[in-house]
């Protein structure tokens, strides 16, 4: 059985962007797998005995579950095109790994100094604090959603305290960015970017909700900027779907202060007061569903091609035998 289409999913918030996907994939006659902790063993029984196959797969479930990991390999293998290869995931979730990529880049991003793991090196370097500023933060590289992160940090204790948390991880210090306002907003944006399309939002810091920035507000303010800072940071990532936060500061600069976020959040803004705007939810399932149309479309002509290039078309016919095609 050929799938057109493949998610596998674990975050029960992700259940309104699923059914959003079916629907979709019913409306347009695209053959939908969906892989979740209920089915992941039966699935991969499948995989590897090579029962299935896909065209697309997109994997929101293997950063939390290395199970789901099988299923990227069998994406790749059956070359499907997987959205946010694994390989390139995990590289993007190394913000230490991604702020000396975006600096070389030419990226502005916020003064950081960057700490082996305690496990490998329990003694602190000499910290230049006056270049860090007061506050500052201290992050884990890897971990999303806040995790580990001191966002009013100011010691060398707390700094010590905090390595403690994951041992085998390197820890950012970063200066604390401050944006400008422009008009009734603080100038912090989120960008999510899906497949050359980007999508820009003010970004509360504090309540986390999205608002569109309108497109006269990007003409005035000179805001075009952010969506090109997201093209780079795809040819950096190489990934396909992800969000990041970028403020403008008062001497001009457009800092990227939180590098990639990856899964992104999809839950609706209907359902959760801090959730991405719905509008913007569906145009990334149609993105999603336009692709497995062309992608299955192609596929169909080559199996096509290939049957006129042996002349088997023109043979099954005077045979008189059924043409039965499983693109």
């Amino acid at each position: 059985m050929k799938y057109d289409l493949c998610i596998a999913w674990t975050w029960s918030f992700d259940s309104d962007f699923i059914r959003i996907v079916q629907d979709a994939c019913v409306g347009n006659s695209i053959s939908l797998l969906l892989v979740n902790l209920d089915n992941i063993d039966g699935v991969i029984r499948q995989v590897r005995r090579n029962e299935i196959t896909c065209r697309i797969f997109l994997d929101r479930a293997s950063d939390a579950d290395e199970r789901f990991v099988e299923l990227d390999v069998w994406a790749k293998r059956c070359r499907a095109r997987r959205i946010n290869p694994l390989e390139h995931a995990k590289r993007a979730w190394n913000k230490a790994t991604m702020h000396l990529d975006f600096i070389s880049a030419g990226l502005y991003a916020p003064h950081t100094i960057i700490l082996s793991p305690i496990s490998m090196d329990p003694e602190l370097p000499v910290i230049d604090f006056a270049a860090l500023g007061h506050p500052f933060i201290i992050k884990p590289a890897h971990g999303g959603g806040g995790d580990g992160v001191i966002t009013e940090a100011g010691s060398e204790s707390q700094i010590q305290s905090a390595r403690m948390q994951y041992t085998g991880d390197y820890y950012l210090l970063q200066q604390k960015i401050v944006p400008i306002r422009i008009g009734d907003h603080v100038a912090w944006f989120r960008v999510i970017y899906f497949d050359g399309q980007t999508y820009v939002f003010w970004w509360a810091t504090d309540s986390h909700i999205y608002t569109v920035v309108l497109a006269e507000d990007e003409k005035q303010n000179g805001l075009s900027r952010l969506r090109e800072i997201a093209q780079t940071i795809s040819k950096i990532c190489q990934l396909d779907l992800f969000s990041t936060e970028i403020a403008l500061t008062n001497d001009g600069k457009f800092v990227v202060v939180d590098y990639i976020n990856d899964p992104i959040d999809l839950r609706l803004k209907s359902k959760s007061h801090d959730g991405v705007p719905d509008d913007i939810v569906q145009r990334i399932v149609s993105e999603l569903i336009r692709h497995a149309k062309e992608i299955k479309k192609f596929s169909i002509c080559k199996l096509f091609l290939r049957y006129f290039s042996r002349g088997r078309i023109n043979s099954r016919q005077q045979n008189k035998e059924p043409f039965n095609y499983n693109p």
